[in-house]
């Protein structure tokens, strides 16, 4: 392989037969190159390490793409996000692509265009030419809040799941409670696995055993948690307390208790999971574990910002701290119910 530290962008362009202007094209997702000559220009950057020098170039905003726009929990993570680039005089653009698991095919074209200073993503991951090209043109990302086990060397910011899902079901322990049962995220999703592996840690230290028939995969939507907790309070051997992935799943646990004609928390306890907003607006005021989503947008952008000025981070992988916040979805466990 050529010596990255020697190589330059006019050699490249010989190597290639092509113009410099026509490096650059490419290196900034210009559309007017030709197909054919767009990925032999492409090869040759993989095949030198070509990258341009972090500080060489300074958009003026920060990306933030999502796959959904749902302003619950999507609210705290796009104020820190521009908390911090305000900090450092760039604005923040929002943009939606894809699914949870990576944005759309046509996102990577479109941000070398933008060349915006970095980018922000909520995914599982980025393919990796899509995280090849990036780094070949100097624009630093970071995955925020990820679903899935982004790989070794991508920066990611996330919080401490198994830990929330540990305390989440300690506290109804604590409560007396000894049927409970779990409404996770999907199954593809590695922090559905990480909640419910905490439930799961937190019954095994109690002696509790863990029925299969009382843990399902849901969508983190409102509509699943009461689609599962339908089939869950239907049970012969109900569970006295449910603990959901997410607050929308913990709206739709009490909506699907009340259509049973229980109440909550006498006749259900409910705990929820990220602390959004309505969670302290609801009635019952919803029990749930705090995930910090305004500072983790935050720490995200910083890190961006600092892999983008040529920073070396000691780290990065960051999980910030989970607490639970009680409040008033969780009582004792029904006496009839304690054994």
């Amino acid at each position: 392989m050529t010596d990255t530290t020697r190589v330059t962008l006019a050699q490249l362009a010989e190597e290639a037969g092509v113009s410099i202007a026509t490096m650059s094209k490419v290196l900034n997702g210009r559309t007017d190159v030709a197909s054919a000559t767009r990925a032999r220009i492409e090869r040759l950057l993989a095949e030198h390490g070509y990258t341009r020098r972090a500080g060489n170039r300074r958009g003026e905003y920060v990306e933030l793409v999502l796959h959904e726009l749902e302003p619950s929990w999507s609210t705290d993570l796009i104020t820190g996000v521009e908390t911090v680039a305000a900090e450092s005089g760039l604005s923040t653009v929002l943009t939606l692509s894809g699914d949870r698991h990576a944005p759309g095919d046509d996102w990577i074209d479109g941000v070398l265009r933008r060349s915006p200073a970095a980018v922000i993503l909520v995914f599982s991951d980025l393919a990796p030419a899509h995280r090849d090209k990036l780094k070949r043109r100097g624009i630093p990302f970071v995955i925020v809040d990820p679903s899935g086990d982004p790989a070794a060397d991508v920066p990611a910011v996330g919080s401490a799941n198994w830990t929330g899902g540990l305390v989440a079901t300690r506290h109804l322990i604590e409560l007396g409670h000894r049927r409970i049962a779990a409404i996770t995220g999907p199954s593809d999703a590695m922090c559905s696995h990480a909640r419910l592996d905490g439930y799961r840690s937190a019954m095994n230290a109690a002696g509790l055993p863990v029925d299969a028939g009382w843990v399902r995969f849901g969508d983190f939507h409102p509509s699943g948690g009461e689609t599962w907790a339908r089939e869950l309070l239907a049970l012969p051997d109900r569970p006295t307390a449910i603990f959901a992935g997410s607050d929308l799943q913990a709206i739709g646990v009490i909506a699907a208790a009340r259509g049973a004609g229980l109440e909550v928390p006498a006749g259900l306890s409910v705990v929820g999971y990220d602390d959004i907003a309505l969670a302290r607006w609801f009635s019952p005021q919803l029990t749930t574990v705090h995930q910090p989503l305004r500072r983790m947008g935050e720490e995200a952008t910083r890190l961006a910002l600092r892999l983008g000025a040529g920073g070396h981070p000691e780290t990065l992988r960051m999980d910030l701290a989970t607490h639970l916040v009680v409040r008033e979805s969780t009582a004792p466990a029904p006496p009839s119910k304690l054994k």
